[in-house]
C-alpha cells in the first residue's frame, strides 16, 4: 500500500479529525440538491440488481436494512432510497458539515425512508441490528485502518448479505500521488489548510508546461470533475489516503472474513480484452491463479485501474445456477429494474449506463417479460405463448442474464 500522505505520522484519532475537517470545509460530493429523484441510477445500488449480480436470482425479499457507511452528503444515500422503495436506510459520517447536507438533500427529493448518525466506521456498531446491504464508496481508503474498518462492517452484515467497497488503486493514481506530494511541499507549515492547499494545487497546474505527464494525465482523466473545489480538495490535498495494488486489496479482503463475490466492474478485469488476440498467452495465463490474472490484468493497464470495487459477502450466499435446460425453463424472469428505454429499440441503456445492442431475438424475449413481475410466467410458458419468439432459445436467454438485463427467479 502507498503511504505518502503528510499527516500519516499522526495518531487515528488526528487523522480522523482531519478528514472530518476537510468534509467539513468541503462537503463531498458537492452535487446539487435536487427537488425531485435523481436522475439516472446505478445498479450496485439497486438491492435487486445487485443481488441478482451476486447470486445470480432475483432475491426474495425487498425490505431489508441498507447501510451507507461514510455517506458524505448522500449523493449515494438519496439513490439508495429512491431504487429500493422497500427498504430501510441507514447513512452514518463522521462529518457533520456532510451529514447537514446529507439531510436537506434527501428531505429535498422526498427521499424520506433514511435515518443519519454522526459516526465513523469504527463506531457502527452503536448501529442496531445487521444489514443486509452495505454500501462502503470512497471511505475505507481515508481512514487511519482500513482493515479495522471492514471488518467492523463485516460484523455489520447479515447472514447472506452482500457489502460493496470501494478503494483506490494505486497504479491508476501515480500522478495524482506526486501531486498530493508537491503541493504538500509548497504548503510547508499550512499543511491541513485545504483552501490554501486546493489554491496551490491549481496555480501548480496553472504553471506546468501542457506536456507536462501531470499536467496532461488531470486534463485527460480529471479535470471536468476537478472543476469544483470539492473535488479538487478530495483528490489532491486530502490529509489520508492509502492507495491499493491487487496484493494488498486482497489482504485488505481476507482479513475481512468475508468472501470475494466479484469485482463490480468485471469488464475491465477480462484478461482477452488486452492479450486476446494471441492464443499462447491466454493458454499461458490459465496456470495462473485468479489473482495472479488480476495482477497481470493492472501491470499490463495500470492506468485503467485508479481504483478496485467489489463484492463481498457473509455465508450462506445461496448462488443460482442456470446452466440445466429443465432448471431455465421454469424460472420466472422480469426485466432489470435498471435498464432504460428498452421498450423502444434494441439499443438502449444497460445497468452501467452504457448504451448498448442485443440481438433481436434477445430484444423480443426481453419485450416479453414486461408485466411479469405480477404475471409470474415461466421461462418455458412465455416462449411458448409468443408467436414471435419462435426463433428464440435458450441462449439468448442465458444471454440476457449474463448481461444482466434480465432477473430470475425459480418457480
Amino acid at each position: 500500500m502507498s503511504d505518502s500522505q503528510p499527516n500519516s505520522h499522526l495518531n487515528p484519532q488526528k487523522i480522523s479529525a482531519a478528514v472530518a475537517r476537510l468534509y467539513d470545509t468541503y462537503p463531498f460530493p458537492p452535487e446539487p440538491l435536487l427537488d425531485e429523484p435523481p436522475p439516472g441510477y446505478n445498479w450496485r445500488w439497486n438491492w435487486l440488481a445487485a443481488s441478482n449480480f451476486c447470486t445470480g436470482r432475483k432475491p426474495a425479499r425487498q425490505n431489508i436494512r441498507i447501510l451507507d457507511a461514510g455517506c458524505g452528503t448522500g449523493v449515494g444515500t438519496e439513490y439508495l432510497v429512491h431504487l429500493n422503495p422497500e427498504a430501510e436506510v441507514v447513512g452514518i459520517d463522521l462529518s457533520a458539515g456532510a451529514l447537514a447536507v446529507a439531510k436537506e438533500r434527501c428531505q429535498k427529493s422526498g427521499a424520506s425512508r433514511v435515518e443519519f448518525h454522526h459516526l465513523s466506521l469504527f463506531d457502527v456498531e452503536r448501529l442496531p441490528g445487521e444489514f443486509e446491504l452495505i454500501n462502503c464508496v470512497g471511505v475505507l481508503h481515508h481512514t487511519p485502518d482500513p482493515i479495522r474498518g471492514i471488518q467492523a462492517l463485516a460484523k455489520k452484515l447479515a447472514p447472506g448479505g452482500i457489502l460493496h467497497i470501494f478503494v483506490y488503486g494505486e497504479l491508476g493514481r501515480w500522478e495524482i500521488q506526486l501531486m498530493q506530494e508537491a503541493i504538500a511541499l509548497l504548503q510547508g507549515d499550512r499543511r491541513g489548510d485545504y483552501t490554501d492547499g486546493v489554491q496551490v494545487g491549481r496555480q501548480i497546474f496553472a504553471a506546468l508546461p501542457e506536456n507536462n505527464r501531470l499536467r496532461q494525465r488531470e486534463t485527460e482523466r480529471w479535470s471536468w470533475e476537478n472543476q469544483r473545489d470539492g473535488y479538487f480538495a478530495d483528490m489532491y490535498v486530502h490529509p489520508q489516503e492509502i492507495d491499493y495494488n491487487i496484493n494488498t486489496v486482497f489482504e485488505l479482503i481476507d482479513a475481512s472474513g468475508l468472501e470475494f463475490i466479484d469485482f463490480s466492474n468485471p469488464q475491465v478485469w477480462q484478461l482477452a480484452r488486452l492479450i486476446g488476440q494471441n492464443p499462447e498467452l491466454i493458454e499461458r495465463a490459465k496456470l495462473l491463479s485468479d489473482r495472479q490474472r488480476y495482477r497481470l490484468i493492472e501491470l499490463l493497464d495500470p492506468q485503467a485501474i485508479t481504483h478496485y470495487e467489489f463484492f463481498l459477502g457473509r455465508s450462506p450466499i445461496d448462488r443460482e445456477d442456470w446452466r440445466g435446460d429443465d432448471r431455465l425453463l421454469s424460472a420466472v424472469p422480469e426485466p432489470s429494474p435498471c435498464i432504460h428505454s428498452w421498450q423502444d429499440s434494441r439499443q438502449f441503456f444497460n445497468p452501467d449506463y452504457q448504451i448498448v445492442s442485443i440481438e433481436e431475438a434477445e430484444w423480443q424475449f426481453l419485450l416479453a417479460c414486461d408485466g411479469n413481475q405480477t404475471a409470474r410466467k415461466t421461462v418455458r410458458e412465455i416462449l411458448q405463448s409468443h408467436e414471435t419468439l419462435q426463433t428464440v432459445g435458450l441462449e439468448e436467454v442465458r444471454s440476457l442474464q449474463r448481461q444482466q438485463l434480465i432477473l430470475l427467479t425459480p418457480a
